[in-house]
């Protein structure tokens, strides 16, 4: 049976050099409700207890509250309020503060830059270090158990764009050589292509509806042919279509230089993506980048993230980590307990049965 390849650019093993994104907003707040830690004293001069303290802790948290408040319903640069006739609009990049227009957002730009740089620094973190609950892959849709990142233990369909564990396609495989049938995809059950260029017949149909996995596929088709402008125009419309494998390509491409100027700053966005996406990958070179620039923290959380998924590498990072000193014993457990659950999430009996099948045939050839 004749599946379409990934084509990943496995080859490919330079850590990618991720970047710091910026942003944080000024904003104005009321005083601290630290101060209601204090001795709180009864209008007769008695000391009211921890009854008035906490009234008067509510009553600040709600002063507080409403400020803020107040602050977002009016522009951050003249002051206007929002009525009927004036909307504000908020800063989209630390969604903090409003603007009644371009005018104003121009004029406080000076003193509203380095604030919104720092939030949005903090919010592309907390998107981006996110504990996802599978890798980008997802779950075969035949037998519904995750998908494991080995590309060599999934195959992608032709004509429909699944991927699909490898497991299923060999039960399909026997069931059709048992019953003697014609080959058909084990999901949508079209004829399957018996040759490379049905196969590309098949993907440029899925390309003409926007497929965002046929246009990564015709997208790294046309890498190997050595035509990178299109290899880039393919995976850059399919990142733009959402497919998180594309981003992890076109990072490749600005890394590289191939068919696009090498920029920094673009490949670190396309694999942060592609990371945020579930990207096993993307997350364990970001790791890597950020330990060879002594962030171990942040390299650590990169680590943490992948190992839960069953990332075998971040594992061995971890496990390197914890031997250096900046990876705790906690966290090193936590993390090789969830790996084994990843694992053993992703087995199952045909799984087991497909591989030894694979392993019987590598040994006859």
């Amino acid at each position: 049976m004749l599946y379409l390849s990934s084509f990943e650019f496995a080859e490919k093993t330079k850590i990618l050099e991720p970047e710091n994104y910026l942003g944080r907003c000024d904003h104005r707040r009321c005083e601290s409700v630290a101060k209601t830690s204090r001795s709180v004293t009864s209008p007769s001069g008695n000391p009211s207890g921890v009854g008035g303290a906490v009234r008067l802790l509510i009553s600040s948290i709600m002063m507080s509250a409403d400020a803020e408040g107040a602050d977002m319903m009016c522009c951050a640069s003249c002051g206007i309020g929002q009525v009927d006739d004036i909307k504000l609009k908020k800063c989209t990049a630390c969604y903090l503060v409003k603007y009644c227009g371009v005018k104003c957002q121009k004029e406080h730009r000076t003193k509203h830059k380095k604030g919104c740089k720092k939030r949005a620094a903090e919010l592309r973190d907390e998107i981006l270090f996110k504990q996802l609950q599978s890798n980008h892959l997802g779950d075969c849709p035949i037998c519904f158990l995750p998908l494991q990142y080995d590309r060599n233990r999934s195959i992608m369909t032709a004509c429909c764009s699944k991927w699909i564990c490898r497991g299923c396609g060999h039960a399909n495989q026997m069931r059709e050589a048992e019953e003697k049938m014609a080959k058909k995809c084990p999901f949508c059950r079209s004829p399957v292509p018996t040759s490379k260029e049905g196969v590309d017949k098949d993907a440029m149909k899925r390309v003409e509806v926007n497929d965002p996995a046929a246009l990564r596929y015709m997208g790294i088709a046309r890498y190997n042919e050595g035509n990178y402008k299109s290899s880039f125009a393919y995976l850059l419309k399919g990142a733009e279509l959402g497919d998180v494998g594309a981003h992890y390509q076109i990072s490749l491409l600005y890394r590289d230089g191939e068919g696009v100027e090498k920029d920094v700053k673009k490949k670190v966005y396309h694999l942060e993506e592609a990371a945020i996406g579930g990207h096993l990958g993307a997350r364990y070179n970001l790791g890597n980048h950020e330990c060879r620039n002594s962030r171990h923290d942040r390299a650590a959380k990169h680590y943490i993230i992948a190992a839960n998924l069953g990332h075998e590498g971040s594992l061995q990072a971890l496990k390197k980590g914890f031997k250096a000193g900046w990876v705790s014993k906690e966290d090193f457990a936590a993390a090789l307990r969830a790996y084994q659950a990843a694992i053993d999430a992703m087995k199952s009996p045909q799984r087991d049965e497909a591989e030894a099948f694979v392993a019987l045939q590598s040994t006859v050839n």
